[in-house]
């Protein structure tokens, strides 16, 4: 039980959102991060102030914190139906930090897969999923199954991120696209969302209008688990923590 269930949990640096945003380095963060309890943590691209200062900077204190390090990169596998030349970089600054997994979004993907450059970035080594993002290019149900399916067709070792929130912001739900993609399931990113002038907006786990307990049990076990969403405080990420390992128990 113990070991098993908290190393499933990762901590996503969007909780850091506000200490990012007043200067604080996500290296300088990680100690915290593993004092909070956690094994596993996603830094965040955009959240690097000078990246090839920081990448060691994170590997070595990666290394002797023990975490397990994913990496969240705000961009897509294809840009005009082609794919997108800078993947190559974000896997080699992946393979510097000792970076297990990497996201991406689909952007516009137009039937063609490319499957030798594909087969190209998943030689890399570090693990390629993709996620339902906020947009209706490639955050809807059909958007997510249509590529899914192409990649399972043709036999590529590239996984999906569920993100349990982004469903509301595309008008989409959440239980319905658990049932329809479980199966390509590696990943699940967790935040509720609540609503402000009827306008969907990111909130902790039962402080919105998810039935998240009841998403979980439609995905599988046995996955990746992350908290992705803003926080002002340690008291919130423990909340959620505690939260998430009972329903993972």
């Amino acid at each position: 039980m113990g070991f098993m269930k908290d190393n499933r949990l990762v901590l996503n640096f969007l909780v850091f959102a506000e200490k990012v945003e007043n200067g604080a380095l996500q290296s300088e963060l990680l100690p915290e991060i593993a004092e909070l309890g956690f094994q596993s943590v996603e830094i965040r691209r955009e959240y690097f102030k000078d990246l090839e200062k920081e990448m060691p900077v994170i590997k070595a204190e990666a290394e002797r914190l023990k975490l397990e390090l994913f990496y969240s990169v705000p961009d897509e596998v294809y840009v005009d139906g082609k794919i997108n030349p800078k993947l190559k970089n974000y896997l080699a600054e992946a393979q510097q930090m000792g970076v297990k997994h990497i996201k991406w979004n689909i952007g516009a993907f137009e039937g063609d897969l490319h499957e030798d450059e594909l087969k190209t970035l998943i030689e890399s080594g570090v693990a390629i999923t993709i996620e339902n993002d906020q947009t209706q290019t490639s955050g809807t149900i059909a958007a997510i199954q249509t590529y899914m399916k192409a990649i399972k067709a043709a036999d590529l070792a590239i996984g999906y991120v569920y993100d349990l929130g982004n469903w509301r912001f595309v008008g989409e739900d959440e239980m319905k696209a658990a049932e329809a993609l479980t199966d390509y399931v590696q990943y699940i990113h967790m935040k509720d969302v609540g609503y402000e002038n009827d306008q969907p907006k990111a909130a902790g786990l039962d402080h919105g209008e998810i039935d998240w307990r009841k998403v979980l049990t439609i995905l599988p076990k046995n996955r990746p688990i992350a908290i992705e969403y803003p926080t002002t405080s340690n008291a919130e990420i423990l909340e959620a923590k505690k939260l998430l390992e009972e329903a993972i128990d």
